[in-house]
Formats: structure tokens, sequence, C-alpha cells
């Protein structure tokens, strides 16, 4: 046996050193293990030679060869496949493996971080890892399902969530940490994920050289003729202001219509359906369409919209309801509504506001999708392998809130990393007893505090300044900064540099000495993208949308809360706290991602550009720790579980403590003084070799046990044996089914059977039966609303008097709750449309349209009437103002006029004029046609020729106008709706005709006869047949 472990480790050490002659695979057999220098020689030399993968013990570091290598194949991950960590050339492969083994070896949870700066590889590792796992797990059809979901919610994230930056051309805007759920068998059956801090400002601003998220130029260039048309698009990205301002729309490396056609069969197989198809990329050619909205200062330098044609693809909102929501914020001042008007740059930050909290409340629905698409719906315990692909370290020539957030993420993993690996080292040799000498270690914790203490760190100085009242700006919080924590040896601005460092930053600039270097933040736009503010009504007009996605996502039940919400900073911190809660809880794996070069060029190694990324990534500390430390360690009974066949002393049973039977093992297996120490309660091993020769010495001996266990049993006695055991077994607890089956069934029948008759033993089980499962089929099935009380569920007999009491109840319940949630304006409101509908339904074709229209007090304001006017008759209190076109008696000349009501009279108006007036008394009628055309003739008393006669009119507001009329002069009997022609008066002895007629479009004209001819479309054969349920339903 010890011939034979001799045998297997000079046969490792053999492949060891065959593997290792390009550069040495694992760092922790460098012999300069404390030189940074022959650190990166081996690095570059393996780099060269296309082996971008090393370790450092479990640890594996990847250097991005920017272009593409046959390693990722379906044979390389079968080789992977089971085979010992180190037995094999490093690859990420390899690290999936592993953890995928020890998860189902140890039965508990584990997470793979990811690191490393924008650009070095760290989302193509995480879906390297993805594919792995794709077809290295065990195989059905429903783990098929949840495979190719999980591997199709890449490109789909992506679309959404990556953007061409200044270092990447694929850059992550926003961290994802995804959970995979794996059965006992090893199946993927489900998966969750987390998204954090999506870059929303990206939405609506790119730096030179950066584009907008993926998703939008997929769109323009990839999609159908069709879909552009019904979206309101062209095929040309240069059209679109929110996604030329980087100046780079197309960009060689990507192929935007090949992923849009990915992106199109990734929604498809996350089980998206058309609808919300439609509906999502409705809601991103809404983006693109609100960005080139443009705005003018009027004479009272107000803003206004320079062109409305983008408002008709806006989501389905009305487009008055768009552009008050876009020009105007509402105020509320104790119980009054006031709408106030942005001036341009106002209203700019609106549209802008309203955009980035569009797009990044579906990128939040999208995700949450995904996850109900991936939920797995059995509840028995899983293992979980966590994935987390979060933004890198970023340092650009102008750097932002949003470097801001993403280095302060970086530097609480860097903070964890140290927890989990160089920290949690040394404290677990202390514990075991294991002498080592300790590895001296940067703790970044100096540079969290400064960034995340309370009431002094930079976090807690910028939410004071987004909340405290007065003039706050940019400058007062470098001010307040200065002020704070000016001592602070990681933070500098131009106000406390030296006579040198001034010279490299700007009045409105700070510095960060962050782990990773320095970077130099302009504090210009930290506070309004802190707030992130979206004003109320900007949510009030979105919940006017007819797109199902915004419904969802600006929902009616959101509170319209007066206090401010959590600023984007603080959100930000408290995820990441509930993210390092979840990676704690978890066995750590890492793969470090370096990039070689800042030109994305293959074969080139830009020393001092990786030189940096290995001291702030802590490689060389993992590395001294690693060294001076042992390989692997594992407690005493766990190890001893496994390889006790080895000895003859341990197998089958050993009597004492684990720790001396591991002591007796591995004295056995010959193992040398320098090859392992023993602790408290684990066993530490120097040298992963010396590891591997073990388990392959075990691999052996469990084949030797199985060959011997079969030679001494006769295989056939033993298994006619077992199946007969088994079968007596399964035969009596199916006996025992059947009898209690058949005693089930039979009370069933016998209370089925006397279900009518009063109750007794025969029939209890049964009427309870019936009276549970009745309730039960009630309870889910109630009426939603007082409209369905006829909805009812039918009651068996035994429940008729019971379901009569509870029907009334429930229906008295409904009719509270109703009426307690009318408003006395919302009552106003159904007065006046209760009288419209007496005097217009099924009598006039367009009064169904004008039912979810709610009437407004005016549609003409005090400030719009001429002065004079106003002069003229304000003493009759005027009570409604409406635009209407009048058509002269003679010729029909249309004439845009005011239509006022007061008190007393009907006034025609013509800028200062009063052209007309019309006392209510001498009112005659109102004559309106069946059809849908707009038009009203005002019938009036004319005995003196010199008096003018009926007047003829056009009014949008139709339905508003006549049932205010009918009000106003309670004339409500005097409307009539007629068919064909009207007749009127043009003077005394002079008579007129309109004819109305239905037609394809709407015409008025005079025809050859002198009658105004007025066409009007039949609205219901154009209507949408979706649409016509909701009309007749709300009317």
């Amino acid at each position: 046996r010890m011939g034979h472990m001799g045998l297997i480790l000079r046969n490792m050490e053999a492949s060891l050193t065959a593997r290792d002659r390009v550069g040495i695979q694992d760092f922790v057999l460098l012999d300069a293990y404390t030189s940074e220098s022959a650190f990166l020689d081996n690095l570059r030399k393996r780099f060269h030679e296309n082996l971008i993968y090393t370790y450092i013990g479990t640890l594996l570091v990847s250097v991005n060869p920017y272009k593409e290598l046959d390693i990722y194949s379906k044979k390389q991950m079968d080789t992977y496949m089971g085979v010992n960590f180190f037995e094999l050339p490093p690859h990420i492969y390899a690290l999936a493996d592993n953890v995928f083994r020890t998860m189902q070896s140890e039965f508990n949870n584990h997470f793979i971080l990811i690191s490393g700066e924008s650009g070095a590889g760290k989302t193509e590792a995480s879906k390297k890892i993805l594919q792995f796992y794709a077809v290295s797990c065990p195989s059905t059809k429903l783990l098929n399902n949840v495979r190719d979901r999980l591997l199709l919610s890449n490109p789909v994230l992506e679309a959404f969530g990556n953007a061409k930056t200044l270092k990447n051309d694929n850059s992550s805007r926003f961290g994802k940490y995804m959970d995979i759920q794996f059965d006992h068998q090893g199946g993927a059956v489900g998966g969750h994920i987390l998204s954090y801090l999506l870059e929303k400002s990206r939405v609506v601003h790119q730096n030179h050289g950066e584009r907008n998220f993926h998703i939008f130029y997929q769109l323009v260039e990839g999609g159908e003729e069709d879909l552009l048309r019904w979206l309101g698009l062209e095929r040309n990205c240069q059209h679109y202001s929110y996604l030329v301002q980087g100046g780079c729309a197309k960009v060689s490396s990507i192929n935007d219509k090949s992923d849009w056609r990915m992106v199109q069969k990734a929604l498809s197989v996350i089980e998206f359906n058309e609808s919300d198809i439609e509906h999502l990329f409705g809601i991103i050619a809404s983006v693109l369409h609100l960005g080139n909205i443009k705005f003018v200062a009027d004479v009272r330098g107000y803003a206004s919209l320079n062109n409305n044609q983008e408002m008709h693809w806006l989501l389905g909102i009305p487009a008055q309801v768009l552009q008050q929501g876009l020009t105007h914020r509402k105020i509320e001042a104790k119980a009054e509504e006031v709408f106030s008007p942005f001036s341009v740059d106002h209203a700019v930050y609106a549209r802008d506001a309203l955009a980035k909290a569009i797009y990044g409340r579906t990128f939040n629905w999208l995700v949450n999708k995904i996850n109900e698409s991936l939920a797995n719906k059995d509840s028995s315990r899983k293992t979980v392998i966590g994935l987390l692909d979060i933004y890198g370290f970023e340092v650009f020539n102008v750097n932002s809130f949003e470097q801001f957030c993403i280095n302060y993420c970086n530097e609480k993993l860097q903070q964890l990393f140290i927890q989990l690996t160089l920290k949690s080292e040394q404290e677990e040799y202390e514990m075991e007893g294991i002498e080592w000498e300790p590895v001296p270690y940067f703790n970044n914790k100096i540079i969290c505090d400064l960034v995340e203490e309370k009431h002094r760190g930079i976090i807690s100085l910028l939410d004071e300044e987004c909340l405290r009242p007065g003039e706050a700006t940019d400058l007062t919080l470098l001010e307040k900064m200065e002020e704070t924590i000016g001592g602070h040896p990681h933070f500098v601005t131009h106000k406390l540099a030296d006579q040198k460092t001034r010279k490299t930053l700007e009045r409105g600039d700070f510095r960060l000495l962050h782990y990773a270097g320095e970077v130099t933040y302009c504090v210009v736009g930290f506070l309004d993208k802190n707030n992130d503010l979206l004003y109320r009504n900007g949510k009030e007009v979105m919940r006017q949308s007819k797109n199902a996605i915004i419904k969802h996502c600006f929902p009616s039940t959101e509170p319209d809360s007066k206090r401010r919400p959590e600023t984007v900073v603080t959100q930000f911190k408290s995820s990441l706290v509930g993210l390092t809660e979840i990676l704690m809880s978890k066995e750590p794996w890492y793969v470090r991602c370096i990039k070689p070069n800042e030109a994305k060029q293959p074969g080139r190694f830009d020393d001092v550009l990786v030189r940096h990324q290995v001291k702030y990534l802590g490689l060389m500390e993992h590395l001294r720790v690693r060294r001076a430390g042992f390989a692997y360690r594992r407690k005493y009974d766990i190890f001893l579980q496994r390889y006790k066949p080895l000895c003859p002393d341990t197998w089958p049973n050993w009597k004492g403590t684990a720790a001396e039977g591991v002591r007796c093992l591995i004295k056995h297996l010959g193992y040398k003084p320098d090859e392992y120490k023993m602790g408290r309660s684990k066993i530490f091993i120097r040298h992963p070799r010396t590891l591997f020769a073990t388990e392959d010495a075990f691999q052996v001996c469990k084949h030797k046990l199985g060959e011997i266990l079969f030679s001494k049993v006769k295989q056939r006695d033993a298994a006619t044996k077992i199946e007969n055991c088994w079968r007596g077994i399964m035969a009596r607890k199916e006996r025992e089914k059947r009898a209690w089956a058949v005693k089930v069934i039979k009370k069933f029948i016998k209370g089925f059977i006397t279900r009518n008759q009063p109750a007794c033993n025969d029939n209890s089980e049964y009427l309870a039966y019936v009276r549970q499962n009745y309730l039960t089929r009630l309870r889910e099935n109630l009426p939603k609303t007082v409209l369905e009380k006829d909805s009812w569920l039918t009651p068996p007999p035994i429940m008729k008097e019971a379901s009569q009491l509870l029907k009334k109840l429930y229906i008295r319940h409904m009719v509270g709750k109703y009426v307690q949630g009318i408003t006395p304006q919302r009552k106003a409101q159904l007065v006046l449309k209760a009288q419209t509908s007496s005097m217009f339904k099924g009598k006039k074709e367009n009064y169904p349209f004008s039912v979810c229209r709610p009437f407004v007090d005016t549609r003409i304001g005090a400030e719009d009437i001429n002065i004079k006017v106003l002069q003229m008759i304000q003493h009759e209190h005027i009570k409604y103002s409406v635009p209407v076109v009048k058509y002269d008696r003679n010729g029909f000349r249309p004439r845009l006029r005011q239509l006022i009501f007061t008190q007393e009279a009907a006034y025609l108006v013509e800028e200062a004029k009063i052209k007309q007036r019309i006392d209510y008394i001498s009112l005659k009628g109102v004559s309106v046609s069946n059809l849908s055309d707009n038009f009203l003739i005002l019938h009036v008393t004319c005995d003196d020729i010199k008096q003018k006669g009926d007047l003829v009119l056009q009014c949008d507001y139709l339905f508003e106008a006549l049932t205010k009329l009918s009000v106003i002069a309670n004339k409500q009997n005097y409307i009539k709706v007629v068919q064909g022609s009207v007749r009127f008066d043009i003077q005394p002895g002079r008579e007129g005709f309109v004819d109305f007629k239905s037609g394809q479009e709407s015409m008025v004209y005079r025809a050859k006869n002198g009658h105004l001819m007025v066409v009007s479309p039949c609205l219901f054969s154009n209507t949408a047949p979706w649409l016509l349920p909701i009309v007749f339903y709300v009317s």
C-alpha cells in the first residue's frame, strides 16, 4: 500500500513538472513567493502563452485575453467534471466543479465572488460558470427548462443593464448577485437575482465615447419594420437625443442586430408573453420619444412644448395630461392643489427625471419577472451557489456620483475579502492553536469609515445637504466635507491640498485615496443624483398610462408620502449591508480578474497597470498567507469519515476520538511532519499534492472494497432476499392504504345518498365537507365590485339560507366601502355624469367615449378672457367657459370663439367683443345629432329682424358643455338628439339646415344644396376590439 502511495506521489510530481514548463500554474509553488516582480513575471509568461488562468491555492486569477480562446468547448467541460482541483491545468471550470462537488458532499451554501476593474472580464467569467453548470448538472426536461432560463437571463439583463463605457464595450452598469438553487441530486432547480444601483443617469446623459444602454440601439437597429412603425421609431439612432450624446452610436465590436435577435429568443424562453414584450418595448420607445420633447419659454418665461408630435407615442397617456405633467408642478397648500408652471430648465429636469424613473422601475420589473420564471416551487431544502458579478473599480477623466458609489461598493467588497480571507485565516490558525508567522496587510476599514461613518462620513454629509432646508448646492457640500473630515489622511480638496497637489485639482473636486489608488471626484451633480426626485404629479401622469407594465411600476396604491424618500446613496448603502450579510452566511470562493492593458488589445501586457491591480486585489497578501499556512483543512470527523478505509485500524469503525483516529490514519499513510499540523478541531495539510495523493489512494481502495464485498456475498441470493423482503413491506403498506380508502369511500357514498335527509351519523361528515367546500370556493370567487353582485356562487341546498345571509352582509360591506371612498369632488362629478347619461346614453354615438374623461370647472381660465369682456359680464358670475368654433349663418365660415355661461345668459365672445348674448329665457332648445360629431345648434327666440338668429357651434367638450348648460340654465329637457337634418333660423323668415351623416373620415363643408354638411366617422367600426368592452362596461 505504501509503495502504491509513493507511485501516486511520483506520478503527480512528474505531471506537475510537465504542466509548469511555461510558468507555474499555482503561485503557492513559486519559490520567490514574496517578490512582486516574480509574481508579475509568472503572470506575464503564462499570458503570452495564452494560459490566462493561474491559482493561488483555491483562488483563481484570470487575465482578460481580449480574444477568443478555444478552451471553453463541451469537451473541455467534460474533462474538468469530477476531477480533483489541482489535477489539471488551472481553469474556471475547475473552480466551478470544485465548488459544486464541495456543496454536494458537505450540503452547505457557497458563493463565488468575481472581482476586478471594469473591463477585466468579470461578466464573461460569470457566464462561463453558468454555462458549465448548465452542462454538468443532471438533465431532465424540467431541469433543462430551468437551465435555459438561467442562461438566457444573462443576455436580457445585459441588454437592459450594460452599456459601452470608455474602458469596456460591455460594462455592467448595475450590480448582480445570482443564487443558483440545487436539489439533493445536484440538479439546478431554480434561481434568484438581486440587482444593485442601476446607473439610471445614463438614460439621459452619456459622456463622450460612451453609449446608452444596449437595448435602445438593439431596438432601433434590429427591430422589425412593423414594430418600429408601431412604436413610431425610425431606423436611425442619430434622430434620438438620448442616443447621440456620446458620439458613438455604432461600435465595431458590437453587433446590435444579432444581439436583438438573441434578446427576442431569450424573452420567449423566459416566458414573457407577447403582451409583456409589446409593453416592454413600448416603454423603451417612449423613453426615446420623451428625450426628443423640447421646451421653449413663453412670454412670461414659463416652459411650453415646442413640438407635439412625440406626445402621440408616449405610453397611451392623453397629450394634455402629459403636457401639464411636463410643464407644471403640483403643490399642495393646505386643502388646495396648485399647479405651478416650470421654467425651461425645470421642465428639462422634470422630463429627464421622468425618463430615469420609467427606465429604473421597468428594470426592477424586468428583474422580478425573470425571478418569477426562475422561482423554484418545491419547498424542500436546497443548497445554493451564489455568483456575484458587480461593477469593478472605476477611474475616468471625470468621476461623478456613480463612480463614487461604485468605488464605495468595491471598498466594501475588499473589506469583505479581508475579513473572509486574510483576517479570518490568521484568526482560524490562532483558534486552532497552530503557530505561524502573521502576515501584515492593509486594512481598508479606515476608508470605509471615511465614506459611511454615522454623522461624520461622506454619505451622512451628503444626505444632510440633500435634506436640509435652504439653498444647498454641490459646493456647500464640498465646504461641509472640508470642515468635517478635512484632516483625514485619505481625503483632500483644492483648498486643503499643498501647492503641488493643488495644481491637479479643480475647485469643485475632492480626492479619495482608495485601496485601489487615488480617485478625483467632481462634486457637480452629487446632490441632484443623490436626491433623484420625481415630482409627485409625474407619478400621477404615469398612472394614466394604458401600458400594463407602467401601471404596475407606478401603482395607484403607492403612497404619495409628503416625507422625502431615502436618498440613492442611503438605499445603496443598505443594499450593500444586506449583500454582505448574504455573503457572510456562505462559504467563499474567489475569481480575481485582471485587465492586461487599457487599449483592449490581445497579447499586450502592461506591467504598471497589472502591478497596480495585483496590489489592490490583495493577491500578494493572499499568497503569503497561503504559503505561510496550509492549503487544505478539514474537521477531524469529516476527514476520518472519508479516508478511514485507507487504514486497517480505522476501518470499518474507529472506537476512539476523531482526532486520535486521524492521527492513526496519517501515520499509516506516512505523512511527513512538515506536511501537516494537528489543530484543536481540524487537520491542516500544507500541500495540495499530499491531499490528492490521499484522494487517489481512496479511489483505488473504494474499488477494492467493492470487489471484496461482491466476492464474499453471493449476488443472486442477496438480491433475492432483498427483493422478497422489500416486496413484503410494500404489499403490507398497499393493503393498509386500500383498507383505509375503502372505508372513506363507503362513508362518502352513504353521505351522498342521504344528503337531503336530516343530519345524522351517516351524512354528518359529508355535509360538513359540502359546507367547507362551498365556503372555500365562495372565498376564492367573491365579487370584486358591487356591479358583480349577481355573480354570487350558487349554493348547495344545505347552504341556501346561510348563502343568502352572507350575500346580504357582503354586498352591504362592499357598498359601505365604496361610499366611504367617495370624496365630495367625486360625488359632484358623478352627479354631473349621471345627468349626462340621462341625456345622451343610447342616443349619441360618441357618448361612451366621454364617460372616462372627468369634467372640469372650466376650460378657459379668467386670465385667458379679455379684460373688457370680464368687466362687462363679471357681475353675472361666470360659471363655465369653453373654446368653440362658430359657423357663420351665411356661407358657414368657421370662426374661433369663446362660449361663456354666466348665471343669467350665454355669451359668444370674440377677443374683446361680445358677438351675441342669449338669455336663458329666450333659449328655445339645443339640437345635437345622434352621430359622433361635436356640433350643437342653439335655438333662440327671434322676433325682431335685427336680432341675430340661431347659433351653429362645434365644441371639443360637447358633453361637458351641454351638461353645464343644462344645470346652469335648468334646461335639461330642452336638449334634443336628432337624426338626419336640423333646421335653424338665420333670422325671422329665413331658415338654414345642417345635415349629418356617417363617413370614412370627419369633414365639414357647404353642400351643393346650400346646407352645412357634417360627416363623422362611425366610431365602433374603427374601434379596436379590445376597447369596446371597456367602453360599454364603463358606460
